[in-house]
């Protein structure tokens, strides 16, 4: 199967996830090719999506809302799924739930969205993304539990192998 595993990131850390969502896919024996929105040009070659983004402020970075609004009436049989990092220390909160997420799992028809933890590292954030950190009263230092993203990657990778048959 074509996977197309697109990922919004601001300073690499949900880059990461998503690379590490394409390694065991992969694995699991999927062609999987990993590319940032704004690079997404065409979906008609991939079997399934995985499209993630970082969250600030409460939303997913603009390039990742973008092609999700792109993606809307073009996912007609492919499987989607969504995910966001954020706040690293509320995987569950609002804060990590970004406002347009309801809507676009909707839209594209997505099998799911998952929240992961993110990693903070208070010297890239701006002034206003760190207050709102300070706000949020989220710690600084990488919280990202990669076992749980791959257990994520890896139900993904099964629920799209009977798609081959």
């Amino acid at each position: 199967m074509d996977v197309l595993v697109s990922v919004a990131s601001r300073h690499g850390a949900t880059w990461e996830i998503g690379e590490a969502v394409a390694a065991v896919l992969r694995e699991n024996g999927h062609r999987v090719t990993v590319r940032e929105p704004q690079d997404v040009a065409d979906v008609a070659g991939f079997d399934a999506i995985v499209l993630g983004s970082a969250v600030y402020l409460g939303h997913w970075l603009p390039a990742a809302r973008d092609l999700g609004d792109r993606l809307v009436g073009r996912t007609h049989g492919k499987a989607v799924w969504l995910f966001s990092s954020g706040l690293a220390t509320q995987p569950a909160a609002a804060a990590n739930s970004p406002h347009e997420i309801a809507a676009l799992v909707e839209a594209l028809d997505a099998r799911g969205h998952r929240s992961f933890r993110g990693r903070l590292d208070l010297a890239q954030l701006s002034f206003a993304e760190r207050a709102h950190i300070a706000a949020g009263r989220a710690r600084a230092g990488d919280h990202r539990d990669f076992e749980a993203v791959t257990a994520w990657a890896d139900g993904i990778a099964t629920e799209v192998t009977p798609l081959l048959v």
